[in-house]
């Protein structure tokens, strides 16, 4: 027999069952902190905020690392917004993000460029290369919503930008500004996220102008671990400087739970931005 409104009874509670069971797993989690690490059970998937340039809005679990880097990036640069004869080549070998959970909703990270090369060649001055260390970046992302369960995430990134630069390779000024990533799980398997940033960026007269970056990135599983990813980036100065878009493509590669295997390219689509760029990398949990 059955009970008026029975079925729309089971509908709704199989509806809720997720979401309770979100809540429950995110509890679990709240006596846990860097010194008192996260059981391997509870922990969330692998995120990263690579390969891709939208910064991920999920956090590293408490009292546990990751390390994201790449083994080598390169890029390379002819057309230019001023229309000279100019060729820009960078080459990065093992930038890292080195990542530490803090709290079930907070990490901190460190992003390090141990070696860079800069080259530009022109008509005029012949080749000219500058290489050495980059900037120090630290970042503290704080998830807002979604990190242990539902259809969306947000997060909010507050960095600064220390000046450790090798000579020519750095502006020698503190900066900062604020990242603010959003995710969201479509049907189909398809995530989308979603990024602004707000930066303060220094003048060589030692005024202050801000700076706006904004990406959109679609990503899918392919087939098993492999999935792929396409985005739209842009970075616009606020002082009426052109502006610098990409669109940036690649392939990810689960290992296990805990790495990830990537690589992709960048095509720029306007003057301002590299005209290409190509990069393989790689994400690790511990």
């Amino acid at each position: 027999m059955k009970l008026p409104g029975s079925r729309a009874a089971l509908g709704l509670l199989l509806a809720a069952w997720p979401a309770a069971a979100d809540d429950a797993r995110r509890a679990a989690k709240a006596g846990y902190h860097l010194l008192h690490r996260t059981p391997a059970e509870l922990r969330r998937e692998l995120s990263t905020d690579r390969p891709d340039r939208t910064e991920s809005a999920y956090t590293v679990d408490a009292g546990w690392f990751q390390v994201e880097g790449d083994v080598l990036a390169v890029a390379s640069d002819r057309h230019n917004p001023e229309r000279e004869p100019r060729d820009e080549t960078g080459f990065a070998v093992l930038p890292l993000n080195l990542k530490a959970g803090l709290t079930r909703d907070v990490d901190v990270q460190f992003i390090v460029a141990p070696w860079r090369r800069e080259e530009v060649k022109t008509p005029a001055e012949g080749r000219r290369r500058v290489s050495g260390p980059g900037d120090l970046v630290t970042r503290v992302k704080v998830n807002l919503r979604g990190n242990d369960g539902g259809a969306t995430a947000l997060a909010v990134m507050p960095y600064a930008k220390w000046p450790t630069a090798g000579s020519g390779l750095g502006n020698g000024e503190v900066e900062g500004g604020l990242i603010v990533p959003f995710a969201w799980h479509l049907p189909g398997g398809f995530t989308l996220g979603m990024m602004t940033q707000f930066d303060a960026r220094r003048e060589d007269d030692g005024g202050t102008h801000a700076g706006f970056i904004n990406s959109l990135t679609l990503s899918r599983p392919l087939a098993g671990d492999l999935g792929a990813f396409v985005e739209f980036f842009s970075d616009v100065d606020a002082d009426g400087g052109p502006w610098a878009g990409t669109l940036d493509l690649g392939l990810t590669l689960g290992v296990g739970e805990d790495v990830q295997l990537d690589a992709g390219v960048l095509l720029g689509v306007t003057r301002a931005a590299p005209d290409l760029g190509v990069f393989a990398g790689f994400a690790f949990r511990f």
